[in-house]
């Protein structure tokens, strides 16, 4: 049967919202989560909605400006969508309201910890503020008074906070824009007794205001943020043009499409009207919230009782039981595959592997794609160093990954001062792998490589849950090879037969493997197919995916973020079922397994089943064809399907609700399982 998907597929944009709510169940989570980290998730949750206000909202909004007839044909409704969304995360604020007033203030309190508001300062607290006003702030603040009978419009900066004044003069309107980018959000105010008394920088200002406006007589200070369009329209180049077009139209982003203004919503109504046209805004752009913007400084909230109860315990990396002995790398991959599993381990064994080849006189080359470049590291610098010591290095890198733009771009631009091959994005086309080819002349050139669900990035790798393969197999490293060929322009489509090469032969690949789990349940044999990723979007997998359920394929998915497809549903997906894990660390590893007659295949990579993984980007997933290592991601997949801590069971009803413990069931919080299970491996 041919299935509607009109009826039977959810929003992305209205469902991201479902995940972005479970990341504020996480600041509630008292049971779990230590008082520092439920800040953190607060920080993560405001965060992400900056982001998606930018980039998702930013879309919808752009899309109101096709012909009505064609977004009738295609059935967008951005409006509606746009409003759907607004009032969701309407409540979604009213509760992280709720969960920073009734339950981390106090908490904080509970510690000896006090955030002091400015109408609540001592004479002492009063003094310090004013010193530090003095000292830090007064020289170099930027004020301004507009007056809406001359002035039409004011330019505010994207994502930076700014007091709105309002003054007995309605004809008058003051802002102030706050300087969180020369000084720290938050200011120490001095222990008293026990009690560690902390401020926001706004509050120093506001607690000033009279001063910065002696001449005008003040009636409210409330603080504001606008989001601008994060998207950079660029039309089609090539290679290092398409960069330099990239690097230079950056100021676009500064300078955006407004997408919504966050604003205090003490405001009286008069005055954010008055705001609303001065900033040329529309209602639907006008996003209420609370005293205080831009939570996500507090991932860098201070901690002065260096309570070690208010935070993670630490645990510290695992040792790789192969690699952590070692000298030789390519000695140790070359008698057998070797996995890595972050942030358990260090991402240093992948340092460690580039140092090595940038220091071996046998290696020749190494060719490298690199999505997020982090800032100096020990990567960075071994790259420079096999440039140095003459070794062929090739660098793929992505110019359009959304936020790194200019950091790429310059790192880019190191590299090729120091010789080596660099080569930017295709106009169309994102490079999204994560992959790494070494080749070194034994007596024959030998090919080494790495391929992973993750960046090569250091630092994001102590916080993202990735999982890395070593391999010195001959036909995988081939056809590495060829892709890498594909990158440098000298291929138009590689032939592969092991390794999944979007934008080529991954959804065919997929596909043909979910079509033989479909005709085993119709032969009435088991079938079975297991899936984790990130986000679940693409409508032909979907509908393949309702079909396999409807023919008796049984699916198990961990989709971490949104989904468009909806699990349960009698006669459509009733053998689909699906949990999230949101928890300590970010899930972001790709498995996908598949019973196949028994035949079990497994795959791990850079690609989600989204339409841009499978059609629009370069992605890269290995087999894992090592029995030993198999077992071991196997087996790390059923820890987080028996998740019964951490993960929510994703329905219809987007409910969010925790999977709930069977009476005499072992708790398992699946992050801490694998963590213990590795350990005991390792």
């Amino acid at each position: 049967m041919e299935i509607d998907l009109a009826d039977n597929l959810k929003h992305r944009d209205l469902n991201w919202l479902s995940f972005n709510a479970r990341v504020l169940q996480e600041a509630q989570d008292k049971e779990h989560n230590p008082l520092y980290e439920r800040i953190k998730f607060l920080a993560i949750y405001s965060s992400n909605l900056d982001e998606y206000f930018r980039v998702r909202v930013s879309q919808l909004r752009q899309m109101k400006r096709v012909e009505k007839s064609i977004r009738k044909k295609l059935a967008l409704r951005p409006n509606k969508t746009v409003k759907e969304i607004l009032a969701i995360v309407k409540e979604q604020q009213e509760e992280f309201g709720r969960i920073y007033n009734e339950e981390i203030i106090p908490e904080l309190a509970e510690n000896n910890i006090v955030l002091v508001p400015s109408e609540k300062y001592t004479n002492i607290q009063a003094q310090l503020a004013n010193i530090w006003f003095i000292a830090h702030i007064k020289n170099n603040l930027e004020t301004i008074v507009v007056d809406l009978s001359k002035d039409k419009e004011i330019f505010l900066e994207n994502q930076v906070l700014y007091f709105c004044v309002t003054f007995t003069d309605a004809k008058k309107l003051g802002f102030v824009k706050i300087p969180t980018d020369t000084n720290e959000r938050f200011v120490d105010l001095g222990k008293v007794k026990e009690t560690y008394n902390i401020t926001f920088l706004d509050d120093i200002i506001r607690y000033e205001i009279d001063n910065i406006f002696n001449s005008e007589t003040i009636e409210g200070v409330y603080e504001i943020k606008l989001s601008r369009d994060a998207e950079l329209y660029i039309d089609d180049e090539l290679d290092g043009i398409l960069a330099e077009r990239i690097y230079k139209s950056l100021e676009q982003r500064l300078e955006g499409q407004p997408t919504r203004l966050l604003y205090d919503a003490s405001m009286p109504k008069p005055a954010a009207k008055r705001l609303r046209k001065l900033l040329n805004l529309g209602k639907i752009d006008m996003m209420p919230g609370g005293r205080y913007h831009n939570f996500n400084d507090f991932f860098k909230f201070p901690d002065p009782t260096k309570n070690e109860a208010l935070h993670y315990d630490k645990k510290p990396f695992i040792k790789h039981r192969e690699l952590e002995k070692s000298t030789n790398f390519f000695e140790t991959i070359q008698q057998k595959d070797q996995l890595v599993h972050f942030p358990f381990m260090s991402f240093n064994y992948v340092e460690q592997l580039v140092e090595q080849a940038a220091n071996d006189a046998a290696v020749t080359q190494i060719k490298i794609s690199l999505y997020r470049v982090a800032d100096e590291s020990i990567l960075t610098t071994s790259l420079l160093k096999a440039i140095e010591n003459g070794k062929q290095v090739t660098i793929f890198i992505e110019a359009k990954a959304r936020f790194d733009e200019e950091n790429n771009i310059t790192w880019g631009r190191k590299f090729e001062e120091k010789g080596a091959r660099v080569i930017y994005s295709y106009p169309r086309i994102k490079v999204h792998s994560k992959i790494l080819m070494i080749v070194r002349e034994e007596g024959k050139s030998r090919r080494y490589a790495y391929i992973g669900t993750g960046n090569f990035n250091g630092e994001t790798s102590k916080i993202y849950c990735d999982h890395g393969l070593f391999t010195a197999h001959k036909k995988i490293t081939k056809e590495l090879e060829r892709v890498f060929r594909v990158l440098e322009g000298e291929l138009i489509i590689p032939r592969n037969k092991h390794l999944l090469i979007s934008p080529f032969t991954t959804r065919r690949s997929f596909e043909n493997l979910i079509h033989n789990e479909i005709e085993a349940a119709q032969a009435g044999k088991k079938a079975q197919i297991i899936a984790k990723m990130n986000s679940l979007e693409d409508p032909d997998m979907i509908q393949l995916l309702y079909k396999a359920s409807q023919t008796g394929v049984k699916i198990r998915m961990i989709v971490r973020g949104f989904t468009s497809l909806i699990p349960g549903v009698k006669g459509l997906s009733d053998n689909i079922y699906m949990t999230s894990i949101i928890d300590r660390y970010l899930e972001h590893g790709r498995i996908y397994l598949f019973h196949n007659s028994g035949d079990e295949q497994m795959y791990i990579g850079s690609a989600d089943w989204m339409t841009r993984n499978l059609d629009r980007r370069i992605e890269v997933l290995t087999p894992i064809y090592d029995q030993d290592l198999f077992s071991e991601l196997k087996e790390i997949l059923e820890l987080q399907l028996a998740d019964n801590t951490k993960a929510r069971i994703q329905d219809e009803a987007e409910s969010n609700n925790y999977i709930e413990k069977e009476p005499g069931e072992k708790a398992i919080r699946s992050q801490y399982a694998i963590y213990e299970y590795l350990k005991s491996k390792n």
